[in-house]
């Protein structure tokens, strides 16, 4: 079950990839292109979009890096959330609890329309991919 699972989430990440540009145009985006952007209150975390743009309609891909011990405090997002780690381990906490999922490098996770969360690079630094539809963005978890 678990590997049609995943195999469903893989398919929905390259799908929502595709969709951010017009059926009928290839693209291809390196690395190297990628502009990176910290937000003001949380210098451990990068990152880029890689397709699309978080205030954009339509589907976005976003790759974050997260440094060694770096944090994303409780949040919701008011679309779906589907992503994969690259490189480290990422924990990913489900409301205020401490428990947390350990996501190693290959793993996939999806954070459901408004379920608060938070992440934890505890042990390294991680990079992970997520896509999503726009517009979207981090809000605070309801009280």
């Amino acid at each position: 079950m678990a590997l049609t699972v995943k195999s469903v989430v893989v398919l929905a990440s390259v799908l929502a990839a595709a969709s951010a540009v017009a059926a009928d145009t290839p693209v291809l985006k390196l690395p190297a292109a990628f502009t990176w952007f910290s937000p003001p209150d949380n210098p451990a975390l990068r990152g880029s979009w890689v397709l699309g743009a978080e205030k954009e309609p339509g589907t976005y891909v976003l790759r974050v890096k997260l440094a060694k011990g770096g944090r994303i405090a409780l949040h919701v997002h008011p679309d779906t959330r589907y992503a994969t780690v690259l490189s480290g381990t990422l924990r990913v906490g489900l409301g205020a609890d401490d428990a947390t999922w350990v996501v190693p490098p290959g793993g996939v996770y999806v954070i459901p329309a408004n379920v608060p969360h938070h992440l934890w690079a505890k042990e390294g630094e991680v990079v992970y991919q997520e896509a999503g539809t726009g517009p979207t963005g981090n809000l605070p978890p309801p009280p």
